[in-house]
């Protein structure tokens, strides 16, 4: 990223002078610029390859990805939020600039605390786009500095949620296109019990 260049604006205000202070602010730098930051948040239950897919696409707009996972109690997810850490660790381990972490609350209070620039959300079809607009607003207005980010997941994954792959696994269809082998195993396990 070049440096803003020494501009007098309206006022006299300095632009290059107010990037620096800005950057100075900054609480996180990677090579002496900030560092741009998105939250991924989701209840993972379980990871998806359309999950993942989302993830690769905000790697490559973000310095660093924080997947976030849900506690969700009031979804009453098939797995804790213990295993879906562990189901989601493997399958991004291959992108160095994410870190997977677990968090309950308010998410727009975790994105501030983690000191975040956005909020990134796949979007998989117009269905999911009320709801997430509707969430987008509330948490701008909870916390108007950090961004909403919607992303569009490849194709062959819009139709792939962690509720149709659960349904499936259930009654012992192959989900194996659908989740990575991890998942598909946990899955097996979880429904056998």
């Amino acid at each position: 990223m070049l440096p803003f260049k020494d501009i007098p604006g309206p006022g006299e205000r300095n632009i290059g002078e107010e990037r620096a202070r800005q950057q100075r602010a900054s609480p996180v730098f990677w090579g002496g610029t900030p560092m741009r930051h998105c939250i991924y948040p989701g209840t993972f239950d379980p990871v998806t390859f359309g999950h993942i897919d989302v993830l690769s696409r905000a790697v490559r707009l973000f310095d660093l990805v924080t997947v976030a996972i849900a506690d969700s109690a009031g979804k009453k997810p098939l797995f804790t939020q213990k295993e879906r850490l562990g189901m989601i660790l493997p399958n991004v381990a291959r992108f160095p600039n994410v870190r997977v972490t677990a968090f309950s609350g308010l998410l727009v209070e975790f994105a501030a605390e983690q000191k975040a620039d956005a909020i990134i959300r796949g979007l998989r079809a117009l269905s999911d786009f009320e709801f997430e607009f509707n969430m987008a607003l509330m948490n701008r207005h909870l916390e108007p500095k950090i961004e909403a980010i919607f992303v569009m997941p490849n194709e062959q994954f819009s139709y792939t949620s962690s509720t149709l792959v659960k349904q499936v696994a259930k009654y012992g269809g192959d989900v194996g296109r659908f989740v990575p082998p991890n998942v598909a195993k946990a899955l097996k396990k979880a429904f056998a019990r």
